[in-house]
């Protein structure tokens, strides 16, 4: 495998990660909200 090819396939599984990454934080971040609903305070 040259350092072309290797770059580019780094650059996919990176760019994946990522993805999949911030797609996992999102779920979390509604389950969290289904868990904590807002609630507004009253004054």
């Amino acid at each position: 495998m040259d350092n072309w090819t290797f770059g580019v396939t780094m650059m996919v599984c990176g760019m994946g990660g990522t993805i999949l990454t911030l797609w996992i934080m999102s779920l979390i971040m509604k389950l969290l909200g289904k868990l904590f609903p807002y609630k507004k305070e009253e004054v």
